[in-house]
């Protein structure tokens, strides 16, 4: 963890700005502002890109990928330039929950893989590369999205010694044990091998 210098009033505000802007669903803005239906009622129902895909339209997909990851980045970014450090982490952790469980939709959100990259770009960019050529090189192998994610945050906490980031040790852990908790159900399917691959139609 970075040395905290921050005021408990100044990394609240921070918080909670974060974890509004990371509340922000955009799967579900951009479905619904295409014709495409409520994404919450197709395919798994969850508000990611992987759900996106599954009304064939890529683009979208593809928008939803970069926002959800946006947000998250952004959150650390604009709390690292008017805080510090110690603000940083919060946010990137705000922005995570608020993408997990979104005020706007009830608290049921998405799992977070896009929003959790986003989030090590802007926090150790070279971290984030590596986790986001883990996932890739994971779908290009076994096209299997979740898997793919699943071991793109399990290797995270390898890329953080790889690259000398021990201070994000603590918030790396605790996003991915939320990663894992969110794809519990995947974790399930993967070993009954009823996992769908990338680009299916259904759950």
């Amino acid at each position: 963890m970075p040395e905290i210098v921050a005021s408990l009033p100044v990394l609240t505000v921070v918080a909670v700005l974060a974890y509004l802007l990371g509340s922000v669903p955009f799967g579900v803005v951009i479905t619904r502002a295409l014709g495409l239906g409520d994404l919450r009622k197709l395919g798994s129902g969850n508000i990611g890109a992987t759900n996106v895909l599954r009304t064939g339209n890529k683009a979208a997909a593809l928008a939803t990928l970069l926002l959800d990851a946006a947000k998250g980045g952004i959150a650390v970014l604009i709390a690292r330039y008017a805080v510090g450090e110690d603000a940083a982490q919060v946010a990137g952790l705000a922005a995570f929950l608020g993408h997990l469980y979104p005020v706007w939709l009830k608290f049921r959100g998405g799992k977070g893989v896009a929003t959790f990259l986003g989030i090590l770009l802007a926090l150790a960019w070279q971290v984030g590369l590596a986790a986001c050529t883990t996932w890739a090189v994971a779908a290009v192998i076994w096209r299997i999205s979740s898997l793919a994610a699943l071991m793109a945050a399990a290797f995270s906490g390898l890329w953080l010694f790889v690259f000398d980031q021990g201070r994000m040790l603590a918030l790396v852990f605790v996003l991915t044990v939320l990663v894992y908790i969110r794809h519990w159900a995947n974790i399930q399917r993967l070993k009954a091998g009823t996992e769908p691959k990338i680009g299916a139609k259904k759950a």
